[in-house]
């Protein structure tokens, strides 16, 4: 992977983890911190589903959308096991 190609799925992250903050209202590590467990889940789908043939298209819609679902999702297991 190209140094281009991790800064602009790093920009991805910081759209995907910004929405997912937006959509678990407002997770309990503040915003900079939601943001940021954000972008490390939207990192992680991001190179693991198209690895196994997940993809919503080309262009930029696609991968945010993917990454967004990661970030949200990063943020509800970290809710979760902040309250277990």
């Amino acid at each position: 992977m190209s140094l281009e190609i991790f800064f602009i799925v790093l920009a991805i992250g910081v759209v995907a983890g910004t929405l997912a903050w937006l959509f678990v209202k407002h997770g309990s590590m503040g915003p900079i911190g939601d943001v940021l467990v954000g972008i490390s889940g939207a990192l992680i789908v991001a190179f693991m589903l198209p690895t196994i043939g997940i993809s919503l298209g080309g262009g930029l819609v696609g991968p945010i959308i993917l990454a967004t679902i990661g970030a949200v999702l990063a943020l509800f297991l970290l809710r979760k096991a902040k309250t277990a």
